[in-house]
């Protein structure tokens, strides 16, 4: 009998791994963050961002014509 359990899903993300999530860099996330178009909170001196957010975001952009 297997004792494994599922992982527990992530709820906030660090900028660092937001930026892996949705395929973008470091810095283009602090500046979405100081821009206000990616919402985060704060704990203590960190910021994390809600997965739900990230999805958010996520689904709010659309193709730029060319």
């Amino acid at each position: 009998m297997s004792t494994a359990t599922a992982p527990i899903p992530r709820l906030l993300y660090r900028p660092e791994d937001a930026a892996e999530a949705l395929s973008l860099g470091r810095s283009t996330i602090y500046e979405l963050m100081a821009d206000g178009a990616l919402r985060f909170v704060k704990c203590g001196r960190s910021r994390r961002i809600h997965h739900s957010e990230l999805e958010r975001f996520a689904a709010s952009l659309t193709d730029q014509p060319h």
